[in-house]
């Protein structure tokens, strides 16, 4: 994460009048712009960014993702409620194994799914957390 910026005039809905009288989660829960998943209350959104010099196949991997592309053309990545940004190769996995991930590109290998076992004695982590 390297700043937080303001979303652009262009992406933004503004909230109805009836909205901005909400309070708490009611007001929190309204969609704010085209990218709500990083447009917080204020219109800032959290900045990350890839470069093809910095991580190559990481680049490679999400801008020719197709199923990720937002209006604009602008690819994303989904955080998982809960789960910290993964700092090791087993904390990606167990994250991939609990979710609903299709796939996981960790380092050089791709894995899919419905090639892994299960995981052995694990938590159910979506009791865990309430759902927004």
């Amino acid at each position: 994460m390297l700043l937080v910026a303001p979303v652009a005039r262009s992406k933004r809905r503004e909230m109805t009048v009836e909205e901005q009288k909400l309070f708490g989660l009611e007001k929190l829960l309204k969609i704010r712009s085209t990218i709500p998943a990083v447009t917080h209350v204020d219109y800032s959104a959290r900045v990350q960014t890839v470069t093809e010099d910095y991580q190559p196949m990481f680049y490679r991997m999400i801008k020719s993702s197709t199923r990720n592309t937002l209006p604009g053309g602008h690819q994303h990545v989904v955080h998982v409620r809960g789960e910290p940004v993964v700092c090791a190769p087993e904390h990606a996995y167990k994250c991939f194994m609990r979710t609903n991930m299709d796939y996981l590109l960790l380092g050089n290998f791709l894995l899919e799914r419905k090639d892994q076992k299960p995981l052995d004695k694990d938590i159910d982590w979506l009791k865990e957390f309430e759902l927004d």
